[in-house]
């Protein structure tokens, strides 16, 4: 029996239907959630999937290399980057600028690739501003006493910038409405599990299709 959709025209060829659109996927949440280390996973599982390297003017730690956690820029430098369009959004947080260069994004996009983000809660506001078409999810600890023991167990800060941290985080998870998803970060396989899931959903979804 005929639906008569071919009839209709309304069925297009194999090729055209599997062409798919890129996203910006902004992973954000309060310092010591663990948002890193799930951008990492994603980034491993799905190849797709492309990070986007901030710019910022806080110091380099020891275990971080210029260009791969972070472009280290001076405050001159990122602040001519400002005036030059160079981002796509920028913030400055705990007393440091950061900025997403939109150069990098666009490019990506248009390659069909998912463009992913970890950035800060601030950050992840201004993207969601800036662009339409942003999937957000917000990663969050169990606890404060939680992310306490995360930030002081990982060695990066000295007690003074933790305290910062532990301050602003009340105002950080009050921002969680705002965002498409969230992720309880007290399993990590669990919290992996999600945030692939939140990927696939949104790979798959009918308007990232097209059917031209």
């Amino acid at each position: 029996m005929s639906l008569g959709l071919a009839d209709a025209g309304t069925v297009s060829s194999p090729a055209a239907t599997a062409a798919r659109a890129g996203y910006i996927f902004v992973v954000t949440g309060p310092s010591g959630a663990g948002k890193g280390t799930l951008v990492e996973y994603l980034i491993k599982e799905r190849a797709e999937c492309v990070f986007s390297v901030s710019a910022t003017t806080r110091p380099r730690r020891t275990t971080e290399a210029d260009g791969r956690e972070y472009i280290f820029l001076t405050h001159e430098a990122f602040m001519i980057g400002v005036q030059q369009g160079y981002f796509l959004e920028w913030a400055e947080v705990h007393g440091h600028l950061y900025g997403t260069p939109v150069g990098f994004v666009d490019s990506q996009l248009k390659a069909g690739k998912v463009v992913v983000l970890d950035v800060d809660v601030q950050g992840g506001a201004s993207v969601r501003r800036a662009r339409a078409d942003v999937v957000s999810a917000f990663v969050y600890p169990p606890s404060l006493e939680a992310l306490r023991e995360r930030l002081e167990s990982r060695g990066t800060d000295p007690p003074e910038v933790i305290e910062e941290r532990l301050r602003n985080a009340p105002h950080e998870l009050a921002q969680m409405p705002h965002y498409d998803y969230v992720i309880m970060n007290d399993d990590l396989e669990r919290a992996r599990a999600a945030l692939l899931s939140i990927h696939d959903a949104e790979r798959v979804h009918v308007h990232r299709r097209s059917f031209s």
